[in-house]
């Protein structure tokens, strides 16, 4: 519970943080756009990486075979499929609620980029040390793209 509270805050200082201290020319969105994806996309990079070089050495994995069941192999599957989803939900919201915010909408979508890579991080990492740190990983990535859609549906609404 503790994890998930975490990553509610750290969705809500991102935002605020790229809303307040990270002002970029609302001419740069696309460049910061791009960027925040491919900051996104390291972590599933990374995690295919770590598949495909467990699979080099294991002739039962080259085979087709699944992972074990709890094994490292399995929870990284996890991970990616996890990742993967979120990432598919951020390529859904980021652009439109950029554009909808406008002047912050360049260093929110940033700021949501780079907390992605970090909390993704945390999240593959927790998977396999620590569940509350999994939570905050989860949160943390999940929670800060929910808050920019419902920000920028408020915006549009109104």
């Amino acid at each position: 519970m503790i994890g998930m509270a975490l990553g509610l805050a750290w969705g809500m200082a991102l935002i605020f943080i790229g809303t307040v201290y990270v002002r970029i020319p609302i001419f740069s969105f696309n460049w910061m756009l791009a960027l925040a994806f491919l900051l996104a996309a390291i972590v599933p990079l990374l995690v295919i990486a770590r598949q495909a070089a467990r699979r080099f050495f294991d002739d039962t994995l080259i085979d087709g075979q699944p992972y074990l069941p709890g094994s490292p192999g399995d929870i990284d599957a996890r991970v990616l499929q996890n990742s993967i989803e979120q990432l598919v939900l951020a390529m859904a919201v980021w652009p439109a609620a950029g554009t909808l915010l406008v002047t912050s909408g360049p260093g929110v979508v940033l700021m949501l980029g780079g907390g992605f890579l970090i909390s993704r991080l945390a999240f593959w990492g927790g998977y396999h040390l620590s569940p509350p740190l999994r939570a905050f990983g989860f949160a943390a990535s999940f929670y800060p793209t929910i808050i920019v859609l419902v920000w920028a549906l408020a915006i549009w609404i109104i």
